[in-house]
């Protein structure tokens, strides 16, 4: 006990830390426009701002074009329910409603206003609302007591013409609801026949009822329990009302104890304790138990699985598996209902909510989520029956769903594609997915063999099964055992098929690569014994495999340093022809736009020649990628302005470049800082040939680049993909020690177009 105490009073410590910070609160208001000159502020406020309050005035609609009601949600609260704390007041719940916006905009990028309403009175709640709705695209009402939440939500929705959403009630039953379909599936029940028990008769309760009736309960086989027991015909009139009242049964059960004998199904929205082992084990047999009393369930995870072994259990904790939080719901609900510009959340909505999370329960479990969770097994089962609240895949499945739900049923004023809006939910989670669309569809075209000789790793084996799902590659695994690397795949609920995984030492082309090798290496001090024994060394054999034709492409580096990588690619691979050098590139965007910056890992201090070499190459793989090039060459001055031999060497390297490819818009030597700013740069430089920003920049050298690179990703909001092997003969990519797995898949995508390019005669 003591050892509880301890943990509950440093959480306590540690939140109201975490609320008071630098800054109180959780939450700030921030510009979305410039604002940093006259002319901003003149069309910002007035005059400006007169012109979009004409079109709204003539077109109401176009409120959501011009102003930010389309994507904001009230949060709105009188503090009478608050979760886990009871009737604390309007203001004393104002934590929990900043949070509850931290959460809209996390998950779905939606922004929050919260409001607290001192007052107890439906009506006049009601009547607030009513007054504020023009600022907002939904109203999202929050701990509220029952039964006046269901009076001011019902009465919200007749006068309302946005979406009006109690999460407390369907937020509740809608992730439940989800979980139910796949315990009800794993425990091998069926709906109709599912004796359930409701403990909790409050907002929640009523709500998960009703919902799980939708989905298929029968309600002659439902019994609900309050405070004073079961719901029994013939029980006073104390504590009833009209919500209630549907689920008063002709029964003899008179408590808790009595009511889940012989039951199927224990949902628990009461207080904590209050379902024993004794009462489990007096139910059905897999028996499905969600306790998810907040913050403590009505029996804990361990203990009903102590008392009954086969059941399938979930609670509202997230120390233990089935976590039921509806943080899966509201703020992918609220942003299919708003991207469709939904009149309410009907029950085809909220239906699709739930049928989209128990479809995702039984997809494979990305590896960043398995991360998160620090759970390499995750995978559909009685622990696993909904997704877990980081799975960004939520976004797409979800949203997309409630979106086609609301333009099926009617309620959609704005009518989507929605293949074109899940690709546009799944950019908001994965920055790349813009940028590397055309690079994918590129690859899919022709995908080539990309070789991994670090082939057992755990997120090789991930790409490479995206890869293939994807359609932009084949990979070639390699491994120690293909028999211990199939049962990795299938510890990882991964399908190897469209995989190649080769034993080095089995395959029948080994001793010809030793042999080619030992040619190739003979008077570089390599002796037979030698090539025999760097063979054995996987990036030695991939080098090997893609110099031979077996292969397209390779990747590694993921468990090593760059010049174990390096050194085999340019003894084995060497550079291009006519070229004396390799460069690494990587790709980095910010704020939505793409830079290109080279060379970062590789050339410690290049001369004028090399430079421009780099540049060269850097241009030829933007081309390759169907992009344009524009070409900033760094330095610490503008255009001459200090002239010592470093600034001499960048201007020299220019002039080499244009040299060779006069048809390059490229300047320099110049400061970073104007290279990226165009209006500065005309003012002040207007000869300048970068009328475009520049999306390369080429760093003087290694320090300069490496550093610039470090920082950008450290203290902005800056996202990468490489580094880009630029100048070997043959495709060869790096992947850097702990890169995630979209960075490989899209290295594997950039990687085959590369290979595709070296096809062309």
């Amino acid at each position: 006990m003591e050892k509880i105490a301890k943990k509950k009073e440093a959480l306590r410590y540690a939140a109201l830390e975490y609320h008071e910070g630098a800054r109180p609160g959780k939450i700030e208001v921030v510009p979305t426009k410039p604002f940093s000159s006259q002319y901003d502020l003149s069309l910002a406020y007035t005059p400006g701002v007169a012109e979009p309050c004409l079109e709204i005035y003539e077109n109401p609609a176009t409120a959501r074009k011009y102003t930010a009601k389309g994507n904001l949600v009230a949060v709105v609260s009188n503090g009478t329910a608050v979760l886990g704390l009871g009737n604390i007041g309007a203001l004393a719940g104002k934590p929990v409603m900043e949070g509850k916006g931290i959460l809209f905009k996390r998950f779905a990028d939606i922004d929050v206003f919260d409001i607290e309403l001192d007052t107890e009175d439906p009506d006049a709640i009601i009547n607030t609302v009513r007054y504020l709705a023009p600022t907002f695209g939904g109203i999202n009402l929050e701990d509220i007591k029952a039964p006046e939440c269901f009076y001011i939500e019902e009465t919200l929705k007749d006068i309302l013409d946005i979406p009006v959403f109690h999460d407390d009630q369907h937020g509740t039953a809608i992730i439940s609801g989800a979980a139910l379909l796949n315990a009800v599936e794993l425990a091998g029940k069926k709906m109709e026949n599912l004796k359930t028990v409701i403990s909790g008769a409050g907002a929640a309760g009523i709500a998960c009822a009703n919902f799980y009736i939708t989905l298929g309960v029968k309600p002659e086989n439902i019994l609900m329990t309050d405070s004073k027991g079961v719901l029994w015909k013939g029980r006073g009139d104390e504590g009833r009302n009209r919500y209630k009242d549907r689920f008063f049964r002709e029964t003899d059960a008179r408590t808790l104890e009595d009511a889940v004998r012989g039951a199927d199904f224990f949902a628990g929205l009461s207080l904590a304790g209050l379902l024993t082992q004794d009462m489990v084990r007096s139910m059905a047999d897999k028996p499905i138990i969600f306790a998810m009393a907040n913050p403590d369930p009505e029996i804990t995870f361990p203990d009903a699985r102590e008392a009954s072994p086969d059941a399938i259990v979930a609670t509202g904790r997230s120390d233990y598996p089935n976590q039921v939080n509806n943080v899966l719901g509201f703020p992918f609900i609220f942003r299919g209902a708003l991207d469709t510009e939904a009149m309410s959340i009907n029950e085809e909505m909220k239906l699709a909510a739930a049928y989209s999370l128990s479809r995702l329960a039984k997809e494979e479990v990305p590896e960043s989520v398995k991360r998160a969770y620090a759970d390499p097994n995750l995978k559909f089962g009685p622990d696993y029956i909904i997704p877990k609240p980081f799975d960004a895949r939520v976004l797409v499945e979800t949203s997309s769903a409630v979106a086609e739900a609301a333009i099926r049923s009617g309620v959609a004023r704005n009518i989507i594609d929605i293949e074109s809006y899940r690709e546009h939910l799944r950019e908001k989670i994965d920055w790349s997915r813009d940028i590397m669309r055309k690079i994918f569809a590129q690859a899919r075209r022709n995908p080539k063999r990309i070789v991994f000789p670090e082939g057992d790793h755990p997120s090789i084996i991930w790409a490479a099964s995206e890869m293939v799902r994807e359609g932009i590659g084949q990979p070639i695994l390699l491994a120690k055992s293909k028999e211990e690397l199939l049962a990795k795949f299938e510890e990882m609920n991964h399908d190897p098929e469209g995989i190649e995984i080769i034993e080095p030492k089995n395959y029948p082309y080994r001793d010809r690569y030793m042999q080619s090798y030992y040619g190739l290496r003979q008077r570089k001090g390599v002796s037979q014994s030698r090539a025999a024994l760097d063979m054995r060394n996987y990036l030695y054999f991939g080098a090997m495999m893609l110099r031979e034709g077996q292969a397209d492409a390779m990747m590694a580096g993921l468990t090593v340093n760059y010049p174990d990588v390096l050194t085999p690619a340019m003894q084995i691979i060497g550079p291009r022809p006519g070229g004396n050098l390799i460069a690494g590139m990587y790709m980095l965007e910010q704020d939505h736009k793409l830079y290109f910056l080279a060379d970062c890992i590789v050339n410690p201090n290049p001369g004028a020649e090399e430079l421009a070499e780099i540049a060269l190459m850097a241009a030829e793989q933007v081309e390759i990628l169907q992009m344009e090039p524009r070409i900033a060459m760094l330095s610490f001055s503008n255009f001459g302005s200090v002239r010592l031999p470093e600034t001499e060497k960048v201007a020299r390297a220019v002039d080499a470049v244009l040299e060779r490819r006069p048809d390059l818009v490229v300047d320099g030597p110049m400061q970073a800082d104007v290279a990226l700013d165009q209006d500065f740069l005309r003012e002040h430089f207007p000869f300048s040939k970068l009328s475009k920003r520049p999306n390369i920049l080429i760093f003087p050298n290694l320090d300069a680049g490496n550093t610039s690179l470090k920082l950008v990703r450290k203290l902005s909001n800056a996202h990468y993909i490489g580094p880009i092997l630029l100048g070997l003969d043959k495709p060869l990519h790096l992947m850097i020690r702990g890169t995630d797995v979209n960075n490989i898949i899209n290295m594997a995508a950039i990687a085959c177009v590369d290979a595709q390019y070296q096809d062309k005669p």
